[in-house]
């Protein structure tokens, strides 16, 4: 039904001419059967004619481009034989309301019947081709506009690397070397942003240089929590020998930090676990939320931001499930591993 009501201007425009057309041809009609005869002829053609469009349309052709040819084939010729054989039952009453039934050949009307068929059939099935053709391109061109806008938005948002690391280097020289968390939280702080400046104009990153990003990430945000916070990351050890895109797991990660419960009497939970599992990668992301005190934002525009870098790249072929309990939110992501 959703593809009926995608249908506008182009299908009311060509029924419209069609059965005009038809209409015209069949004047005599009127005069010959009277105005109910022509007006049946109009209605049963017509409607044969696009019952047996649509399913061709709507069938036969998913069916042929999905690789099912005895299907799509079955259907289609079902569908020029569905309309030609009851074509010729309403020819053959035709033909005896007019008193012309020793006029009437069912080899003819046959011939005619699948002639018509044939025609409005490759005509329409021509304009549905061309526009699905066209829509297409369209995606593809607005895919490779995205895609510019992202990179040049990712170039201006880079810093001067020269610049931020003299930086860091003249901070870390300037703790004292009995501070050794503040220099390894240093360090870690200077592998994040090497990762991001360095490693991350690449298509694809090796997984075992994502994770290890992901883990400084994860130590960088402990040292702000208290006691009260528990946070497992959990990590697969077959997860090797692989690629992803840069940056791809960090938002989910991202996301639990900003939107986890602050509770004082209970504890406060993340778990990140990424496993693999066959030809697929799983993340798993869970947190502790409390809605009493701020109204959560999870799967506003983020997430929505998030499933269309994922649709970019994976074209469908990745799942992203949500979801929120009463005081807990679960994201689960499975993308396919190369």
């Amino acid at each position: 039904m959703s593809r009926f009501l995608n249908y506008k201007a182009d299908h009311i425009l060509f029924w419209l001419l069609t059965i005009f057309f038809h209409g015209y041809t069949q004047l005599d009609l009127i005069e010959r059967g009277g105005l109910v005869v022509f007006i049946l002829e109009i209605v049963i053609r017509n409607g044969l004619l696009a019952i047996s469009i649509y399913l061709i349309l709507l069938k036969a052709i998913p069916a042929l481009t999905n690789g099912k040819v005895l299907k799509g084939t079955s259907i289609l010729f079902g569908s020029l034989l569905f309309y030609a054989v009851m074509k010729n039952f309403h020819d053959l009453f035709l033909y005896e309301r007019l008193s012309m039934k020793g006029e009437y050949s069912i080899f003819h009307r046959t011939f005619y019947n699948g002639s018509i068929v044939l025609f409005y059939t490759a005509f329409a099935t021509t304009l549905y081709l061309s526009k699905q053709w066209f829509q297409q391109r369209e995606e593809i061109r607005k895919m490779e506009v995205e895609k510019l806008n992202t990179e040049l938005n990712y170039l201006r948002a880079q810093m001067n690397p020269h610049f931020l690391f003299n930086s860091i280097n003249t901070i870390f020289f300037q703790i004292d070397k009995g501070n050794a968390a503040a220099r390894d939280t240093l360090n870690k702080f200077s592998d994040l942003l090497r990762y991001q400046l360095y490693e991350c104009n690449r298509p694809e990153i090796p997984i075992e240089k994502e994770l290890h990003y992901l883990k400084n990430y994860i130590d960088l945000q402990r040292l702000r929590m208290n006691e009260n916070f528990k946070i497992e990351f959990l990590v697969d050890d077959s997860l090797r020998n692989f690629s992803l895109p840069p940056l791809l797991l960090l938002p989910f990660v991202e996301n639990a930090f900003k939107h986890v419960s602050h509770f004082s009497q209970k504890p406060n939970e993340i778990l990140i676990q990424i496993i693999k599992q066959e030809h697929q990668l799983i993340l798993l992301v869970s947190n502790t939320k409390d809605e009493s005190v701020e109204p959560t934002t999870h799967g506003g525009i983020g997430l929505a931001n998030i499933q269309r870098r994922l649709n970019l790249i994976y074209e469908q072929r990745h799942e992203l499930l949500t979801s929120k309990g009463v005081d807990r939110f679960e994201i689960k992501l499975s993308i396919p591993v190369i």
